[in-house]
């Protein structure tokens, strides 16, 4: 129902022109378009202040709790290799032999005092494959360490991106209400005049709290994603952190197969599984050799009083363990020796099977986030746009009801905060290649901080 004339003259007071409520419309669409163009583009502001990939590198190195664990746990490992290839310690005996009780002074001729030294040799090797497996396992203890270093890139990373990706959304959700806002406001202004139907209006209006209610939502995320940050910084992040800054990601990577094997042959974690399998191999052939018997030094020194003056004696004692419990202890270890090295072997071989895995399945992401967002900034947000423009048009001369319009801008919004979620995914899924290399394929530090609304 349309108001009368004299409503229109109480609500309006000078009715508005058709011409006037168009070129308002007009100005909050072109308006709107620029701004979805604006947060598709992005420009060479590398110095512009905002939240960059590469700081939270380094806070993570400096701060991450499994990144300091793992770098300690590493320590204690190359701590005891030093020690691996030595023998026992000597032992040290000092003896008072045939004292008379209670005063324990020497009795004649039996009475004196002995100093010995008695030092075990292990046979066959032993040390050797003791030192080579302690090695062995701080190597290994070296490369989970970097491993957990790239992990926690990787999660950091996730997180960075995740809050790029909320950030756009919020931009792009706030033109989208301001446009609405707009539209409402003209829709108002057409319906006073009775240009315009009331349930143009109400559409609008309810465009409005909808678009309100998912700024309110994506606000609470990215508080979500801050804090999952802050989580692995190990420090507060809150509301008041720069927006995210998109480094510039490469042009190109090597070809799918060329990557896989890399990434099989250098991941941290496949050369850990390796060092592991390196140490127990040592520590096999050192349970092979522990049926052999130890062989024991020693060196006696002994002094007693006698009416013509001191005696002294020396004694050399030469002994070997002797293994009467072979068959429950050596055998048995030499059993789970082989155990442990056949463990070691499936699981380096598990490890390669996954990095191969993984490593074809985020070439595969990046080339399909890569190939989708190339699409969206080339030909489907243009395009998009130009049905804007030409809704708009047929909007001025009656052609399509203020519905199509708006849904054809909301409709180029979407696919602006989809470029966005393409951006992000191109970005997780080269930290995750960067992980399974072990190596950067990219200046975390680059980029530049696209044009954004209220956070």
């Amino acid at each position: 129902m349309r108001p009368s004339g004299r409503a229109r003259a109480s609500a309006g007071g000078t009715p508005v022109s058709h011409r006037r409520t168009l070129a308002i419309l007009t100005g909050a669409i072109f308006c709107a378009l620029a701004s979805a163009e604006s947060l598709a583009a992005q420009g060479d502001s590398a110095a512009s202040p905002g939240l960059r990939l590469g700081v939270l590198y380094l806070r993570a190195d400096r701060s991450n709790p499994r990144v300091l664990a793992a770098g300690a746990l590493a320590d204690a490992a190359a701590a005891r290799i030093p020690g691996a290839g030595l023998p026992p310690d000597p032992q040290l005996q000092l003896g008072l032999l045939g004292r008379a009780l209670p005063g324990l002074g020497p009795m004649d001729v039996v009475g004196m005092t002995q100093l010995q030294v008695v030092q075990m040799f292990p046979t066959a090797g032993k040390l050797g494959f003791s030192a080579a497996a302690a090695s062995a396992r701080g190597s290994a203890a070296r490369e989970r360490a970097v491993d957990v270093r790239w992990e926690v890139r990787a999660r950091v990373a996730a997180a960075f991106y995740d809050i790029y990706r909320i950030e756009r959304g919020l931009d792009i959700a706030v033109a989208t209400r301001r446009l609405m806002e707009d539209i409402a406001a003209t829709a108002e202004a057409m319906y006073r005049v009775g240009e315009t139907s009331q349930a143009d209006v109400l559409k609008a209006r309810v465009e409005v709290a909808r678009m309100t209610e998912e700024i309110t939502a994506m606000r609470a995320m990215r508080l979500v994603s801050l804090s999952r940050l802050g989580g692995l910084l190990d420090q507060p992040v809150d509301s008041t952190t720069p927006p995210a800054i998109l480094p510039r990601f490469p042009a190109a990577l090597p070809a799918a197969d060329e990557l896989v094997r890399r990434a099989s042959a250098s991941r941290p974690m496949v050369r850990a599984g390796a060092a592991d399998l390196e140490a127990s191999e040592a520590e096999s052939r050192r349970a092979g050799r522990e049926i052999w018997p130890d062989l024991e030094l020693g060196v006696q020194y002994a002094e007693r009083g006698s009416a013509m003056g001191t005696d002294r004696m020396g004694s050399l004692m030469i002994g070997a363990s002797v293994p009467v419990f072979a068959r429950s202890r050596q055998l048995r270890m030499r059993d789970e020796a082989g155990a442990m090295r056949a463990m070691a072997a499936a699981d380096l071989a598990a490890m390669r099977a996954e990095t191969r895995a993984r490593a074809g399945e985020a070439y595969v992401e990046w080339t399909r986030a890569r190939n989708l967002a190339s699409l969206y900034r080339t030909t489907i947000l243009p395009q998009a746009g130009a049905a804007v423009t030409a809704s708009l048009a047929a909007y001025r001369v009656g052609r399509v009801n203020l519905m199509t319009l708006i849904d054809n801008q909301v409709t180029v919004n979407r696919y602006a905060q989809e470029l966005a979620a393409l951006e992000a995914a191109e970005g997780m899924t080269l930290a995750d290649l960067e992980m399974l290399l072990g190596r950067e394929l990219y200046d975390p530090n680059s980029g530049s901080l696209a044009p954004g609304g209220e956070r």
